[in-house]
C-alpha cells in the first residue's frame, strides 16, 4: 500500500508560479510512473503531465511549456512546478502514482485569480 501526501497549492495571481509536491510513504516509488491530473468544478478529471521511473515526461497540450513534471527518487518525492500560471489552470490538482498499482492522492487547491 502506499499513501500519497500533496502540498504547495494555494492562491496566486495570473503569470505567478508555484510548485506542488506529493510525497510517498513507500520507497517502491522509485519503481513507479507518477502523474498530475486536475480537475475544475464541474468537469472531468483531466490529465495534466506524467513522468516514468526513468524521467521520461509527457505533457497536455495547455501546459506545455509553462509546467514542469520532475521526481526526486530519494526523497519519494514528484513536483509539478507551474509558471505563467492563468485563470483556467484553476482546479484542485491530483497526484496519481501507478505501476505497480493505482493510487491517488488527496488534491491540493490551485487557484488563479487577480
Amino acid at each position: 500500500q502506499v499513501q500519497l501526501v500533496e502540498s504547495g497549492g494555494g492562491l496566486v495571481q495570473p503569470g505567478g508560479s508555484l510548485r506542488l509536491s506529493c510525497t510517498a510513504s513507500n520507497s517502491i516509488f522509485s519503481i513507479m510512473r507518477a502523474s498530475w491530473h486536475r480537475q475544475s468544478p464541474g468537469k472531468q478529471r483531466e490529465f495534466v503531465a506524467t513522468i516514468t521511473h526513468k524521467g521520461d515526461a509527457v505533457y497536455t497540450d495547455s501546459v506545455t511549456g509553462r509546467f514542469t513534471i520532475s521526481r526526486d527518487n530519494a526523497k519519494n518525492t514528484v513536483y509539478l512546478h507551474m509558471n505563467n500560471l492563468k485563470p483556467e489552470d484553476t482546479a484542485v490538482y491530483y497526484c496519481h502514482m501507478t505501476s505497480p498499482g493505482n493510487y491517488w492522492g488527496q488534491g491540493t487547491q490551485v487557484t488563479v485569480s487577480s
